[in-house]
């Protein structure tokens, strides 16, 4: 066969530019190579779902080919989301899984997360994938794997609603699917909780016409802000462009960061599971670390990444973790996967029982002075060796966590670097206590980058 593309293989799931990487051959030899993986499983069985992206139904009969001509069954699921994708996995009891998604990136995207049992394959198993096809060791099959059509979105919902119950307080909530996967349910799901719905842009469309289906982005927040101060909303909610993360906008329109959100849940989950570990991403704001203590948790610093956090999560049986992106993990009373129907249900249960505004109750954690999480290109040849260099020049001078790259302990405040795990990107945040701590910190930290033989960079708030 052609070329395999070898850079699509990434560490959590397989992604490239639709049309000239994700090509029916190259798609199919995944299809082959991922089923000769499950059935040294002894896996028989697959649900295969999609997204809503243009590229999709052929990459999902692409895949569907490859995996049946080495004799597994297909579960065709048709276009959910990722969360619904995942549940439908153990509805099903199908230990394997291909959803085609191509999450929050450009239109011209997509990719491929593979599934076993509740977890998804990635870092060395991706490798594995791309292993087998380079060497064509396909597993032989006696008959082709049978083909069988199935919908599930209308038992998803309805399990996600008996797991969700609320206050006296009734809200009134704006929800932004971004022409994205969450269009698919976004109304069906609202129209059963005791809420007020104002939907936007709730028509799957995979052009986007009317911004990129990514919530961490703040720009992509604004239709969604003017809606909610204009609505006096509680508050509103933006979904990716699969429906597993969430961005939140409070009651004045101000955007709440994955972190702070995590501390809102925590308030409430510790309060049930007292002294219960609380992972805590390396990007996370130092006020999520004080507010577990605060509210009786034992921080557990991890690495970025919803397969290594929804892995750390299985190693120490957690009952929650999150993101700063927006993936949010609940498996206190949840399967542990990221959901953001779900969070959102449990933000609206956390806000039903009290008569406290959104803002009101964010107000109260802390906020330190910081940078956002920024990105800037480093070649992966050299990415590994920067933050190497970075993280040595700092233990000369500091304490520092190091599970995901760097993250400096400065008096009052911390410095990360850290390098991505799918891009030729390096990722960095800075926060103090106060901004005289914050501006000092950051200048240290851009200097120790750019000495580690990094390009100067702008940093992004």
């Amino acid at each position: 066969m052609a070329q395999i593309p070898e850079h699509i293989f990434r560490e959590y799931d397989i992604r490239g530019i639709a049309d000239s990487e994700l090509t029916p051959e190259v798609v199919e030899a995944i299809g082959k190579a991922y089923g000769t993986w499950l059935r040294r499983q002894e896996i028989s069985r697959v649900v295969v779902g999609g997204d809503i992206r243009m590229s999709t139904p052929r990459i999902i009969e692409n895949v569907t080919a490859g995996l049946r001509s080495v004799g597994i069954n297909v579960i065709n699921i048709g276009r959910v989301t990722t969360p619904a994708f995942y549940w439908s996995m153990l509805h099903l009891e199908s230990p394997g899984g291909v959803m085609v998604t191509g999450s929050h990136n450009p239109k011209e995207m997509n990719g491929l997360k593979l599934g076993i049992g509740k977890v998804t394959l990635y870092g060395e198993q991706i490798q594995e994938i791309l292993r087998i096809i380079k060497e064509k060791d396909f597993a032989d099959s006696f008959r082709e794997g049978t083909l069988e059509e199935r919908e599930t979105c209308k038992a998803y919902l309805e399990m996600l609603i008996s797991k969700l119950d609320f206050g006296p307080r009734r809200l009134k909530v704006v929800g932004d699917a971004g022409n994205g996967a969450a269009s698919l349910l976004m109304n069906d799901f609202f129209a059963k909780l005791p809420c007020d719905f104002i939907p936007l842009f709730d028509t799957p469309d995979g052009t986007f016409p009317n911004h990129h289906p990514d919530p961490t982005v703040r720009k992509n927040l604004v239709t969604l802000i003017e809606k909610v101060c204009q609505e006096g909303a509680d508050f509103g909610v933006g979904f990716d462009g699969d429906a597993d993360r969430l961005g939140v906008v409070d009651d004045k329109g101000e955007v709440i960061w994955g972190d702070t959100l995590m501390a809102l849940y925590w308030e409430e989950i510790l309060a049930k599971h007292p002294g219960a570990e609380a992972i805590i991403e390396v990007k996370c704001s130092q006020a999520l670390v004080d507010e577990v203590e605060r509210l009786g948790g034992k921080p557990v610093f991890w690495k970025s990444g919803h397969s290594l956090i929804k892995a750390k999560m299985k190693e120490i049986n957690a009952l929650f973790a999150g993101e700063v992106s927006g993936h949010m993990f609940f498996a206190d009373e949840y399967f542990g996967f990221d959901d953001s129907f779900y969070a959102t249900g449990r933000l609206m249960r956390i806000l039903s029982k009290r008569e406290e505004k959104l803002s009101e109750m964010v107000a109260r954690i802390p906020k330190f002075h910081s940078t956002a999480e920024t990105r800037f290109s480093c070649p992966d040849a050299t990415k590994f060796e920067v933050v190497e260099k970075v993280k040595e020049s700092a233990l000369k001078d500091y304490d520092a966590i190091t599970v995901d790259g760097v993250r400096i302990i400065y008096p009052n405040g911390w410095g990360l670097l850290r390098a991505s795990n799918t891009q030729p990107v390096l990722v960095a945040r800075v926060e103090g206590r106060t901004e005289e701590a914050f501006v000092q910190y950051r200048e240290d930290m851009q200097r120790r980058i750019v000495e580690a033989g990094a390009d100067p960079f702008e940093w992004t708030y």
